[in-house]
């Protein structure tokens, strides 16, 4: 199939509620192209060179998502113009990217990344450091950056037990934080980021607004 019938495929599947994101990552920009001509505009890169390059030569009203491991001295490229970053796993991270967002004038959206899985390879905050960030002073002086949901990663594993298991913990942290911190200048908590091409029906079954979705829409990956 086409990655426009894929895309259609896939679109025909997910809740109104449920953004999509297309993982882009290794793919040419006819690829994305194609799929932006089907109707997509949300897209996903995990490496901040590859997708400021994609952002200079593609479509502006493209929302380019940054859904890798961010290094805190690659945020000033991407700061002009990322739309959300998924992979926000500690303060001074948060810290890099509300100062780059002063410099460039924005206020710029992002995700706390959970660790959910059983994986050493995943990154992440536990409860305790991510209650400790919405916590404090310091969090609530950051006037460049809003956070706007938590995400995370399951285990890579056929076991659905587990994987639903992890995917209603992060589930539970979210409904956690969004009662006991409502809505400030700088948090509003409105997205749950978890579910990829293999477990999405079940990320969403236990509460997932914004699905990760590559190799179903683009076929697998170039490396």
């Amino acid at each position: 199939m086409s990655i426009t019938e894929n895309l259609k495929h896939v679109k025909n599947t997910l809740p109104a509620h449920v953004t999509l994101v297309a993982v882009s990552k290794t793919k040419p920009n006819e690829d994305i192209v194609e799929a932006y001509e089907a109707g997509q505009r949300v897209f996903g890169e995990n490496k901040i060179q590859e997708m400021t390059d994609k952002y200079e030569a593609l479509p502006k009203d493209i929302k380019w998502h940054m859904i890798g491991h961010v290094q805190r001295n690659k945020v000033k490229y991407m700061a002009p113009f990322v739309s959300l970053i998924h992979g926000v796993d500690s303060f001074r991270l948060l810290e890099e990217i509300n100062k780059q967002a002063k410099r460039n004038n924005r206020v710029i959206e992002c995700l706390l990344q959970m660790f959910i899985a059983e994986e050493d390879t995943k990154f992440g905050l536990d409860e305790a450091e991510l209650l400790e960030i919405l916590s404090s002073e310091e969090f609530a002086g950051l006037k460049n950056i809003k956070v706007v949901g938590l995400m995370g990663m399951a285990t890579f594993t056929d076991n659905q037990t587990q994987v639903k298991k992890e995917f209603t913990q992060l589930s539970n942290i979210f409904a956690m934080c969004k009662e006991r911190y409502g809505t400030k200048d700088n948090l509003d908590l409105n997205i749950v980021s978890m579910g990829m091409s293999n477990d999405y029906p079940l990320a969403i079954e236990c509460g997932s607004t914004m699905v990760r979705i590559g190799s179903n829409i683009f076929g697998s990956r170039n490396y």
